[in-house]
């Protein structure tokens, strides 16, 4: 997605992604976006002020080039490391089956130390773990 038409593209995935969140998981706190590698962060935050919507989005679910789905936490606005919720701190730093074990959740790929993404093979899987961590 670049230049213009990108930018404004991707505004309009997000908002997309915004009306139909409900559909995807019942606290509406988790986006699923077509496409990773897009701008969508600004658009979030400006979406959710417009859409009277402030900081209710957790976590944005993602395939990305290599056909992994991520589990990306959403941060908090103005901040780059400061996230409305992070992945749990036991699954942290985790790969491949010590993390299906540890979290429940089969065929988990990985979970960054820090928190703010994971992986999973599959779609299911991925808001799996995003569901597990609004649950604690």
């Amino acid at each position: 997605v670049e230049g213009v038409d990108g930018w404004l593209t991707a505004r309009a995935l997000v908002k997309k992604a915004l009306e139909e969140r409900n559909q995807v998981h019942a606290s509406g706190k988790i986006l699923v976006l077509e496409s990773g590698g897009m701008p969508w962060k600004e658009h979030l935050y400006s979406l959710e002020r417009e859409l009277a919507l402030p900081g209710q989005i957790m976590f944005v679910l993602f395939v990305d080039s290599s056909g992994m789905w991520r589990v990306q936490a959403v941060t908090v606005e103005g901040t780059d490391f400061q996230n409305r919720l992070s992945l749990p701190e036991p699954w942290r730093g985790l790969r491949n089956e010590e993390l299906s074990q540890k979290a429940g959740i089969p065929d988990c790929c990985f979970v960054h130390n820090a928190g703010f993404i994971g992986g999973h093979k599959t779609f299911e899987g991925a808001l799996a773990m995003a569901d597990a961590t609004l649950k604690l």
